[in-house]
């Protein structure tokens, strides 16, 4: 059985309805799925998994969020791991995602999964999208 993390931040909450989806289609699938905190998470950790999917809002210039969920990223091995992206935003056209698939890219992860992203809450069809994001995982 695959053993799968989420690691989300999420400001307004959209993010973590987001992973809460993600989990649910992860565990859909029978993997081993943990639902983390960014604050719950570090490097450490990331070999633990055989697959992550991270989450994160846009903030400010479409980036990641600066202080507690961009360090604990940045940190983490990447390299060769399954991993997956998803995330709201509230202004522009989620150009952080396509940046952020970029910097994973060079971190030599392994993309399972076109990113999820979503403008403000996320509907039903987001969400559905979420879930099969989670099945990727495995």
């Amino acid at each position: 059985m695959s053993k799968v993390a989420i690691v989300y931040w999420s400001g307004t909450g959209n993010t973590k309805i987001m992973a809460e989806a993600v989990l649910e289609g992860a565990k859909n699938k029978g993997l081993e799925a943990t639902l983390f905190d960014v604050s719950e998470f570090n490097k450490d950790m990331v070999s633990d998994f055989d697959a992550i999917a991270f989450g994160c809002p846009a903030m400010g210039a479409e980036a990641l969020e600066e202080v507690e969920f961009e360090p604990v990223f940045s940190e983490c091995d990447l390299n060769g791991k399954n991993i997956a992206l998803f995330g709201s935003y509230g202004w522009g056209g989620g150009e952080w995602m396509n940046s952020w698939e970029e910097v994973c890219g060079e971190k030599g992860a392994k993309l399972v999964s076109k990113s999820v992203i979503c403008n403000e809450a996320p509907d039903d069809e987001v969400l559905e999208e979420c879930k099969k994001l989670g099945e990727m995982l495995g």
